[in-house]
């Protein structure tokens, strides 16, 4: 017989408003599709309620930090989680650390995690833990994208002055070792601000270098902007590689319907870290990626998204320390459940004893190409090379 004991607290971290807010809706939708199997945990023959408490990071890092120490002194979370942001999640993950509870966070390349918390790759954290992909990752599947246009190209790198950019420019951690000892040429095409005003300098750049491939980390405004400029100088690629915020659909991160015919026309392609045809199941009710990805749509009237499946994972993870833990109750147990996990999840397996470095699970990447189909943009998946687990469902298209 089992018997109900004391309460454990999930907390999430989430941007329900501000610019971040539509990285939010999937772990909303998330949270509330779970809401039946997230009444209780049971612990071996033990029982005990369940509540996910959630608080707004309103996109500001500041908040967000200020979400930790009340979900940490008020709702007595046991473990916080987080997604989607390069200011916000690091936030969040120093918060959890100072105040020493558990943090499972994601969608954010490693090295990015580990760098925007001011330490480098080896470092050990001793309550927080993140599984995403590398930038090496990201780096190996757009090259494999290239190389379906053709062998050694020089590719113009688009990339803004932050953070973002600083990494995908370093010498050890970026895109340069990945792609030259594949034969490419980067052509940096100079630093930008974000919100980007005028591209003419980078369009001038990739003109004068014959750069007919464009690799990006811009947003859908900034990407729009820079492919009007190229197009209207008579120096359009012939295909852009963009990760970040062209995971999503355009139409989801912008209301501009002149963006969005402007990115129809450009053949953005990007990285793909779950869809509906990933061969994944649920650990919490065995559902396929295939079976959430309808879901949301059916309930949200929206086509599915990338981080869904990641936004489930991270929610099944939790479930899954609490139960496992020696003690749900006791952070530090709980933090060690996480630790010696390895564990399937509709994301795929997570595996935080394997590194690439500590306090981080690895996911594996295949490239993806956003085409037009009268719903909008279309995700297919144009090469797997990484992942042949996962079915390739359109070709590669060039302008």
């Amino acid at each position: 017989m089992s018997t109900s004991l004391a309460q454990l607290t999930i907390g999430v971290v989430a941007p329900l408003t501000g610019r971040l807010a539509p990285l939010g809706k999937p772990l909303s939708y998330v949270l509330k599709a779970l809401a039946p199997q997230l009444g209780h945990v049971r612990n071996g023959n033990r029982r005990y309620d369940l509540t996910v408490t959630v608080r707004d990071s309103r996109s500001d890092p500041g908040v967000a930090r200020q979400a930790v120490h009340d979900l940490v002194s008020i709702d007595e979370a046991h473990i916080v989680l987080t997604m989607a942001g390069t200011q916000v999640l690091p936030a969040v993950a120093d918060a959890c650390e100072e105040l020493g509870v558990p943090c499972l966070s994601t969608t954010f390349p490693w090295q990015a995690y580990v760098h925007s918390r001011g330490v480098g790759p080896g470092h050990s954290f001793q309550w927080t833990y993140h599984f995403a992909w590398g930038l090496d990752d990201i780096a190996t599947v757009f090259a494999h994208m290239w190389e379906q246009v053709g062998a050694g190209h020089a590719v113009g790198c688009l990339w803004n002055d932050d953070l973002q950019g600083s990494l995908l420019r370093h010498e050890e951690y970026g895109f340069a070792p990945v792609t030259s000892a594949r034969g490419h040429t980067l052509v940096d095409l100079g630093p930008y601000r974000e919100p980007a005003t005028d591209f003419q300098e980078q369009v001038g750049r990739m003109r004068e270098h014959g750069a007919d491939i464009v690799t990006s980390a811009a947003t859908a405004v900034d990407l729009a902007l820079f492919h009007q400029q190229a197009r209207q100088a008579g120096g359009r690629p012939r295909l852009i590689t963009c990760s970040r915020w062209l995971t999503y659909p355009h139409t989801h991160t912008t209301a501009a319907p002149g963006i969005h015919a402007e990115l129809t026309g450009a053949r953005v392609a990007t990285l793909v870290y779950w869809s509906p045809g990933h061969p994944h199941r649920s650990s919490l009710d065995g559902s396929t990626c295939a079976d959430l990805a309808h879901a949301y749509q059916q309930d949200t009237g929206e086509s599915w998204l990338q981080p869904l499946g990641l936004a489930h994972a991270l929610v099944e993870t939790a479930h899954h320390a609490l139960s496992t833990a020696d003690d749900p109750t006791d952070r530090a147990a709980v933090v060690r459940a996480i630790a010696g996990t390895t564990f399937s999840t509709i994301a795929g397996t997570l595996d935080w004893k394997q590194g690439p470095t500590p306090n981080v699970a690895l996911l594996h990447l295949s490239g993806g190409q956003w085409h037009p189909s009268p719903k909008g943009p279309r995700l297919a998946i144009v090469t797997n090379t990484d992942t042949p687990e996962v079915p390739v469902t359109g070709e590669l298209l060039t302008t």
